[in-house]
């Protein structure tokens, strides 16, 4: 490393921009702003939105009532050098569930639509028919962080290779690795561990919303793998469509989370995927669907 590279940051200053750059600056009205990460380039991730704008909508709820769905649908790419504008629209306060409507905007464009609902506490019948899949523990697996940095090795200097290199808040540690650069194909299905690399605050909108971060960084790649298609590679053109979540239960983002993907379904340029998200200990706390735009290049 040359004498005039940064420091690589410590997994708690990366946890710790993660939570800054998932908060939001009020601007009175129920208006609030997303701002940037740091030398962010290139188009907006839409997990990001997507945490940013339930975000938004969480603040104008009542405190005793907790995210249990949202729906969200992408309408342009953003840039992700640029702030966000939310602005919320209260739909209805009910006596046990909210519903809060977000557009997400820049430049004067929207960019994302969301709709969130949130719910007090409250008992009733429970059962829980999926059971988790019995797979290696996180502290069996090499980190994607590792395997990056080793893809990365075999890299010119440029974007691709910046890319492997950027250290990330959230360590995901795969079932299956991906060849990111040379994919095989093999069936739509993933088991992926992730949590964050450093202590989250004690705040449970803090964890919905890395979660809702962190539910976009799967759903497609898996769509794509029975094709052999690389991101990288500049094999295919992606943006998402829709993205929806569920929240069941209680649980910590910075604590061990399986991600149990499969797409059951691609065409028609469209890719669809779909998740549940378990403990360690097998209680299922939340399911994901998303669809997504999936192009070969030069089509």
């Amino acid at each position: 490393m040359a004498s005039s590279d940064p420091p690589d940051p410590t997994p708690e200053q990366l946890v710790a921009d993660l939570t800054l750059h998932l908060d939001l600056e009020p601007r009175g009205g129920d208006r609030y702003i997303g701002h940037p990460q740091r030398g962010a380039t290139g188009r907006v991730f839409g997990g990001q939105a997507i945490a940013q704008a339930l975000g938004a909508a969480r603040r104008t709820v009542a405190q005793d009532r907790h995210t249990h769905s949202l729906h969200a649908y992408f309408l342009r790419g953003g840039s992700a050098a640029e702030p966000i504008e939310f602005r919320v629209k209260r739909d209805l306060d009910a006596r046990s569930f909210s519903n809060r409507r977000v557009v997400a905007s820049q430049r004067g464009e929207p960019i994302l639509n969301l709709i969130a609902s949130f719910q007090s506490g409250q008992e009733g019948p429970a059962h829980q028919f999926a059971v988790m899949p019995e797979v290696p523990a996180p502290e069996d697996l090499e980190s994607d962080a590792v395997l990056r940095r080793r893809m990365a090795e075999t890299l010119p200097e440029g974007p691709i290779r910046r890319y492997m290199l950027r250290a990330r808040p959230i360590d995901v540690r795969s079932v299956e690795p991906r060849d990111w650069l040379d994919p095989q194909q093999r069936a739509p299905t993933a088991h992926v561990w992730f949590r964050t690399v450093a202590p989250l605050p004690d705040d449970l909108p803090v964890h919905r919303a890395v979660l809702a971060y962190a539910s976009d960084f799967q759903l497609l790649p898996t769509a794509l793998q029975p094709h052999g298609l690389s991101y990288p590679r500049g094999d295919v053109k992606a943006a998402s469509l829709d993205h929806a979540i569920w929240f069941h239960g209680r649980y910590r983002a910075d604590d061990w989370l399986l991600y149990v993907i499969e797409s059951p379904w691609t065409g028609l340029a469209r890719g669809f995927g779909r998740g549940q998200i378990f403990t360690r200990d097998g209680r299922l706390v939340a399911s994901v669907a998303q669809e997504g735009m999936l192009r070969r290049t030069g089509v």
